[in-house]
């Protein structure tokens, strides 16, 4: 099974759906990452502001940060290996790595909205 990692860069949260208006490619990767994750396959995702130490365990991304900067990530490993480098991969390219249909890397995690009844409260 292949094992995918990416190394985001620093960010509020790897959703997209942050900051002053909604960056449609990270809200694309998230619900594939997603995806992937729900149906078992091996992906992990690193963001620089919340898991540093992540960037300095594997040789391949401290020598990208040490050579291209912290304005190049993302970085995207397969299998250990550099696949991708300032971009993330498209769906058709995950779909081809796990041996999935694209149409399977479209899951949204579930809302878990709560309603509560204010109009008794005085």
């Amino acid at each position: 099974m292949n094992k995918l990692e990416i190394y985001d860069p620093a960010m509020c949260c790897s959703t997209g759906v942050c900051g002053p208006s909604v960056d449609p490619e990270l809200t694309r990767v998230a619900s594939a990452v997603f995806s992937l994750q729900k149906r078992g396959f091996d992906i992990e995702r690193y963001n620089l502001a919340n898991e540093p130490g992540k960037f300095t365990e594997i040789k391949a991304v401290t020598d990208f940060l040490q050579e291209k900067g912290p304005d190049a990530l993302p970085v995207i490993l397969l299998n250990g290996d550099i696949v991708m480098e300032s971009t993330y991969p498209s769906n058709d390219e995950l779909s081809k790595w796990f041996d999935i249909d694209t149409e399977e890397l479209n899951d949204r995690p579930k809302n878990n909205s709560v309603t509560i009844d204010i109009s008794e409260l005085k």
